[in-house]
């Protein structure tokens, strides 16, 4: 404990008001402030990607709440040994404050779940709940952010740092590794839509990390929750970039070759797309501690070959995809 406390203090990386695992904290948010007494047994995350964080952690969540996937309890293959013979509640669709009453949990973690004012409000009155922070809209903390109020909530704010500092090392690696990325242009782009993620969100975040800068272009259009912009079919301009990264939406594949102007941009013409299929765009769209490895694990060969300077090498992803121009 003393060690832990020394290493919190020492890199100034626990959050104000906190001593490594020691109880009661308070975590400030978008709503107020939650005071959690003692450390908690009995979880419901009420986040989209939230028991990610939790099972990185080693806790498994009482109830969860699933986004999307084929998995009975909505955790992917990156979480499965971590979640192990555990079986969850699950629960999908919009907050049912009734269900989760029922449940008497001793902390509800609601990060990157659009937990309204009232929703809080209510959970609140049943258990410590703990909403976004301030300033960041329903989706727009980073990992390491996520990560480290779990930490704090939880009581395993050294563990969660040290995850944190593990991936965040790997990803400057990398971004060593290639210094032909650093200041490129690159946006991931939901293929069903074609909208693109910002760099408030986590998967405009995940490229920025290793090096590249989402245009403004797609940063200053007006957002749907500031981290998401639809690109009007008309105008791809604010998408063609040096790494173009289509995330799966369901049958993308085919929208994408439905698309009227795509053959006019230069990410097209000249094998600069990546086309992510399902477990990786999953992957980061999660973007959470257990995830990332695998993310980056598949996505960056793919990043390489795009992004190698010569318009005649395939990425593997697009040409699997059947989304290639035809002369590839």
């Amino acid at each position: 404990m003393l060690q832990k406390l020394l290493t919190c203090i020492v890199l100034a990386l626990c959050p104000v008001g906190s001593s490594a695992d020691s109880f009661p904290v308070e975590i400030e948010h978008k709503y107020g402030t939650t005071r959690i007494e003692s450390e908690p047994k009995k979880i419901v995350s009420l986040s989209f990607i939230g028991h990610d964080f939790l099972l990185a952690l080693g806790l498994k969540p009482y109830a969860l709440r699933k986004w999307y996937g084929t998995d009975p309890y909505g955790v992917w293959a990156w979480g499965h040994e971590a979640l192990g013979d555990a079986q969850p509640i699950v629960m999908q669709g919009e907050i049912n404050i009734e269900q989760i009453a029922a449940m008497k949990p001793d902390l509800i973690m609601g990060q990157w779940s659009g937990m309204t004012e009232r929703d809080y409000s209510l959970l609140s009155q049943i258990a410590p709940t703990v909403p976004p922070a301030a300033g960041y809209g329903d989706h727009g903390m980073s990992w390491q952010e996520m990560h480290r109020t779990v930490g704090l909530a939880t009581g395993k704010s050294a563990e969660a740092e040290a995850q944190i500092m593990r991936l965040q090392d790997r990803f400057q690696e990398i971004s060593d590794a290639h210094p032909e990325w650093q200041g490129a242009s690159s946006v991931m782009v939901w293929a069903g839509q074609a909208g693109a993620y910002t760099n408030r969100d986590i998967r405009g975040k995940f490229l920025e990390d290793l090096g590249f800068v989402v245009p403004e272009a797609v940063n200053n259009r007006r957002a749907l929750d500031i981290s998401y912009v639809l690109i009007p079919a008309e105008d791809l301009s604010p998408i063609d970039v040096d790494a173009l990264v289509w995330i799966d939406g369901g049958s993308s594949a085919s929208a994408l070759n439905r698309m009227p102007l795509r053959p006019t941009m230069r990410a097209y013409k000249e094998g600069r797309e990546v086309y992510s299929d399902p477990l990786l765009s999953a992957a980061l769209s999660h973007s959470s501690p257990l995830s990332l490895d695998y993310a980056l694990d598949k996505l960056v060969p793919l990043l390489e070959a795009a992004m190698d300077g010569d318009p005649t090498t395939v990425v593997p992803s697009s040409r699997d995809a059947g989304i290639l121009p035809e002369e590839f």
